[in-house]
C-alpha cells in the first residue's frame, strides 16, 4: 500500500478510539422512557412549544438540549447494525412512546395557549423540509454515534441534538392537531420522518463501519431467520428514505429553476414580473408568475415558455397572472398630438382660473387699504407711551357659521406696560376708526 494512502487511512481510522462496551451500555440506558425520562421529555416538549409559539429560537434550542429523544433512534440503528432483535424491538416500542408523549403534550399546550401569531415563522419552518434537512440528519447521525462510541466524550451530542431538530417537528404536529391544520401536521410529520430515518441510517452504517460485535445466538437457524428479518426491516426503513430524498431533491431543484427563470425574465416586453409563487406536490408542480405593465403579447409569452424549457419547466406548469396589466391601443400620430394639445389646454385653463381668483382677492382689498401712518400718528398723540404701531389683515373662522371672517390685528409697543383699561380703550377706538368690529389689539413684547 502506498505510504500516503496508509497515512490517510491511519488519519481517519476510528477503531482504536472506540469503546464498544461503553457505547452499547450508554445507548441501552437511554432507550427507556419511564420515570425521569418521561418528565424531562414532557418538560422539553412544553418548552419547545412555547418557543415555537412565540418565535423564540433560543428557547427552542434550550428545549432540544434538554430532550432525550435521540436515545431510541440510536438504539434502532445499533439494533439493526448488531442484529440485536430485542434491542431493535425495545427501541421501536420506546420510540412510539416518545412520539405519543411528545404529540400529546404539545397538543394540550397549543389547545390551552391563548396566543396565536399572525406569522408563526418557526412553526412554518418545520413544515417544508428540503434536501438540507436530509444532509443534516444523515451527518448529524454519524456524529452522534461516533461521539457515543468514542472513549473520550465531548460536547458533540449537544450539537447533534440542536442540528437534527427532532423536537420542533413533534411540537408542530401537536400544533397542527390543536388547530386541525393538516398542512402543519403533514409537513412536520414529513420532516420528523426524514430526521428519524436518516439518523437511524447513519447509526446503522457507522455501527457496521466500526465493526460493532454482532449478537450471538445459539440457534443457527434462528440466526439466519433473524438476519433475513433485519434485512426486511432495513429495506423498509431505507426505501422510503430514498424516495423521500429523491422527492426533496426534485422539489428543491424545481424551486431553484423557478427562481432562476424569474430572475432572468424580470422584464418581459413592456411588462415586468413583480412576484411569483411555486407549488410542488406529487401530482402538481406549477409556478405562478404575476405580471404588471402592458398586457403580454403572444410573442412575449412564447419567449417565456421557450426560456422555461431550458430550465426543465414545461409551458403547462406556468400560470401567468396579468391582473395588474393594462391594454394600450395603437394610436396614430395625429391622435397622440391631439391628446397632448388637449392636456396642454386643460393645464392653461387651470392656470388662468387660478390667476383670476387671485386678482379677485386683490380687488377686494384694493379699496380697503388701512391708513396705518395716520392711525399711528393719532395713537402717538393720544397715548405718548406708545412707541410703535403695526396693523395687518387676517381672517378667523366663525364658530357658529363655520365661515371665514376678516379680522384686523394691531400690534403696539409701549415704554410702559399697557393695562387692561388702556388696552380696551385703544381697541374700541380702532373699531370706530376702521369701521370694523373685528379688531384685535396685541401688545408686542
Amino acid at each position: 500500500m502506498n505510504r500516503h494512502v496508509r497515512r490517510l487511512v491511519a488519519l481517519v481510522n476510528l477503531r482504536e478510539y472506540v469503546d464498544y462496551h461503553t457505547a452499547d451500555t450508554s445507548i441501552r440506558n437511554n432507550i427507556a422512557f419511564k420515570g425521569p425520562n418521561v418528565i424531562i421529555l414532557a418538560c422539553a416538549i412544553v418548552i419547545a412549544s412555547v418557543g415555537l409559539n412565540v418565535n423564540s429560537i433560543p428557547v427552542i434550542i434550550g428545549a432540544m438540549l434538554i430532550s432525550p429523544v435521540m436515545g431510541p433512534i440510536l438504539g434502532m440503528g445499533l439494533g439493526l447494525g448488531t442484529e440485536d432483535k430485542s434491542l431493535l424491538m425495545e427501541s421501536l416500542k420506546n420510540f412510539a412512546i416518545m412520539v405519543a408523549i411528545s404529540v400529546l403534550a404539545s397538543s394540550v399546550f397549543f389547545i390551552l395557549s391563548p396566543l396565536t401569531l399572525e406569522n408563526p415563522s418557526e412553526l412554518l419552518a418545520r413544515t417544508n423540509p428540503t434536501i438540507y434537512d436530509v444532509l443534516i440528519a444523515l451527518f448529524g447521525g454519524f456524529a452522534g454515534i461516533i461521539e457515543t462510541s468514542r472513549k473520550e466524550k465531548g460536547t458533540v451530542i449537544s450539537g447533534v441534538a440542536i442540528a437534527t431538530a427532532l423536537m420542533p417537528p413533534l411540537c408542530t404536529i401537536g400544533y397542527g392537531i390543536s388547530r386541525l391544520n393538516f398542512t402543519f401536521m403533514g409537513g412536520a410529520l414529513y420532516l420528523f420522518t426524514i430526521n428519524t430515518i436518516f439518523i437511524g441510517l447513519a447509526t446503522f452504517l457507522a455501527v457496521k463501519l466500526l465493526k460493532f460485535p454482532a449478537v450471538q445466538t445459539a440457534d443457527e437457524k434462528h440466526q439466519r431467520l433473524s438476519k433475513s428479518w433485519y434485512v426486511v426491516i432495513l429495506m423498509i426503513v431505507i426505501l422510503p428514505s430514498i424516495i423521500t430524498a429523491i422527492n426533496v431533491v426534485k422539489e428543491n431543484n424545481f424551486k431553484i429553476h423557478a427562481t432562476n427563470l424569474v430572475q432572468n425574465n424580470k422584464n418581459i416586453g413592456k411588462s415586468f414580473v413583480y412576484d411569483y409563487k411555486t407549488t410542488y406536490t406529487r401530482k402538481k408542480q406549477t409556478i405562478d408568475i404575476f405580471v404588471a405593465g402592458d398586457a403580454l403579447t403572444a410573442e412575449a409569452k412564447e419567449n417565456l415558455y421557450r426560456n422555461a424549457e431550458d430550465y426543465g419547466i414545461m409551458r403547462n406548469q406556468i400560470i401567468i397572472h396579468e391582473d395588474a396589466t393594462v391594454v394600450r391601443e395603437n394610436l396614430s400620430e395625429a391622435e397622440i398630438l391631439k391628446g397632448i394639445y388637449e392636456h396642454t389646454d386643460k393645464e392653461i385653463k387651470m392656470l388662468n382660473d387660478s390667476i383670476a381668483r387671485l386678482n379677485a382677492r386683490l380687488g377686494d382689498y384694493a379699496g380697503k387699504e388701512i391708513p396705518v401712518q395716520a392711525i399711528a400718528q393719532e395713537l402717538f398723540a393720544q397715548h405718548p407711551q406708545i412707541t410703535n404701531v403695526s396693523i395687518t389683515r387676517g381672517s378667523v373662522v366663525n364658530a357658529e357659521s363655520d365661515a371665514q371672517v376678516e379680522q384686523i390685528i394691531a400690534y403696539i409697543n409701549s415704554d410702559e406696560p399697557v393695562d387692561s383699561l388702556l388696552h380696551s380703550q385703544i381697541e374700541r377706538w380702532l373699531k370706530v376708526r376702521l369701521k370694523n368690529d373685528n379688531v384685535l389689539v396685541v401688545e408686542a413684547k
